[in-house]
């Protein structure tokens, strides 16, 4: 299984902190987000190598930035090409970049780099294996405003998803779906065809929407929180909060 973390956005919302270096360096205390998370995944004996989907213009920093590593899977970085945010290719379009640049023909684990994570993605991988079909992750999320801003989904009692939708006004349910996701080497050639049958380019999210409709997917109710850093706000409370950890 390949470990595939999409980094090639710009993180806007940061501003100067993020104009020249990238979200996933920035420090949560003597760790990087991106270093913590890949703490975790390093361990899963089913990983063998952690790909890092970043832009033109980070790649370099990212490139320092394994050199100075020292994880037992090896880290591979690719750099999509982009330049800046308006000609930045997309999540979707950056993950089938990859895909096509390594010729990957593995089981993938697709993570979002901009998250902290109270639990081990090894329960993720064991779910996967045990339904032996493509999953997503979910959490409750009582809120529903904050429904009205992510993917939801409807499950079963095996936890089949029973349809997806990204950003509804009305959700059928109050299970949130983050960035995290695994599809199984049978289900790549859906991968790869995606955009060109009408799968949304930006957010990963479009990708796992487009899958439901077309392939069984399971849902991993996480076992545990996240802390997603998506402005100046929320890395500064990081900080604060997990930084002397």
């Amino acid at each position: 299984m390949k470990n595939i973390v999409i980094a090639a956005g710009y993180a806007t919302r940061l501003g100067e902190l993020t104009k020249n270096f990238p979200k996933p360096l920035l420090k949560i205390g003597e760790n990087t987000i991106l270093g913590r998370m890949l703490d975790d995944i390093d361990q899963i004996p089913d990983i063998d190598e952690h790909i890092i989907i970043t832009n033109h213009k980070f790649a370099h920093i990212f490139e320092d930035w394994a050199l100075e590593q020292n994880y037992e899977k090896p880290i591979t970085i690719v750099d999509d090409g982009t330049e800046t945010n308006d000609t930045r290719l997309g999540a979707v379009c950056d993950l089938l970049f990859a895909m096509e640049q390594l010729d990957i023909d593995d089981d993938l684990l697709v993570v979002a780099a901009d998250n902290l994570l109270f639990f081990s993605f090894s329960e993720f991988v064991e779910f996967a294996k045990q339904k032996d079909s493509s999953c997503i992750m979910c959490h409750e999320q009582p809120s529903i405003e904050k429904l009205q801003r992510t993917g939801v989904v409807e499950l079963d009692e095996s936890n089949r998803v029973l349809g997806m939708e990204e950003k509804p006004q009305v959700p059928k349910s109050h299970w949130a779906v983050p960035p995290f996701y695994i599809y199984l080497k049978k289900d790549l050639d859906l991968v790869r065809h995606s955009v060109e049958n009408g799968c949304g380019k930006d957010a990963p999210g479009n990708l796992a929407h487009y899958m439901v409709d077309h392939t069984t997917m399971h849902a991993w109710p996480m076992s545990a929180g996240r802390f997603d850093i998506g402005s100046l706000d929320t890395y500064y409370e990081a900080v604060e909060k997990y930084g002397k950890e």
